[in-house]
């Protein structure tokens, strides 16, 4: 495994370095007789963007739903800043609040509005205070381009503008890391961009970020470090230059020919 390109965590007249935001120790998982991730080592230092790579069924989704224990695995480690993933309970709930996810599906609530879908979980989980949560929506919608869309539903939007909304509803929790599970694939190709734009900008930002994606533009143009994946494993572990330039291994030589040559 080679070290991760950029760790800036030490800091001057500090004692110790901070724990990386993310650390997989030795995790296996199986789903019945399927080795799905194999010795998975990785981590992840405060503000870098991972993108994972890899053919259908390498193991990129369920890495990726480790983290936040959406998936359980069946042995090894996984610490979220420097806190092992707890099992259950308030505890888990209090992590799932420190990172947010977004999926493919943008599972909106489709009887509420869009501010209501953004500020509800500051409300129920942070506690904050309408007013409060309201101020922060609007801030997020405005960001991701779509504070106009507020008073309307999710099915009144557009696929691009929902997946702009998950992304804003995950953001008004002031997460640390976000994970990103495909979150273009269901896009129709013209929506993807403006997914793909504010995914930039948070990068840009400084915001720790793993993303699970086809989306090779975005791996060159915003990633630290890419991971490719083959057959549950992390097969390589470098920076974006390295790896589209000159990849190691035989199975990246081969997906990327094919990615690559359409």
């Amino acid at each position: 495994m080679t070290a991760s390109p950029t760790d800036d965590s030490t800091t001057a007249g500090s004692t110790s370095p901070a724990p990386p935001m993310i650390v997989m120790k030795n995790v296996q998982k199986h789903f019945g007789d399927l080795h799905v991730l194999r010795d998975i080592d990785l981590e992840v230092p405060a503000g870098q963007v991972v993108v994972v790579l890899g053919p259908s069924g390498s193991g990129k989704s369920t890495l990726c739903r480790t983290i936040n224990r959406l998936e359980p695995v069946d042995s090894g480690v996984i610490e979220v800043e420097g806190r092992a993933l707890p099992d259950e309970g308030r505890d888990l709930a209090r992590l799932r609040a420190d990172v947010g996810m977004v999926f493919q599906s943008f599972n909106l609530f489709a009887h509420k509005t869009i501010l209501e879908n953004v500020t509800l979980a500051p409300m129920k989980v942070r506690k904050k205070s309408k007013a409060d949560a309201n101020a922060r929506a609007l801030e997020l919608l405005d960001r991701v381009g779509i504070a106009s869309q507020k008073d309307k539903y999710p099915a009144q939007l557009s696929g691009g503008q929902q997946q702009r909304v998950a992304i804003a509803r995950s953001l008004a929790m002031d997460p640390k890391i976000m994970l990103f599970d495909e979150p273009t694939s269901a896009l129709d190709p013209e929506m993807v961009n403006e997914v793909l734009d504010v995914m930039v900008s948070l990068a840009k930002e400084g915001m720790t970020m793993l993303v699970v994606t086809h989306e090779m533009g975005f791996a060159r143009k915003a990633a630290d470090r890419v991971i490719f994946m083959a057959d549950g494993a992390i097969v390589e572990d470098s920076d974006p230059e390295s790896f589209f330039s000159q990849p190691e291994s035989e199975r990246a030589r081969d997906f990327l020919g094919k990615i690559l040559g359409h």
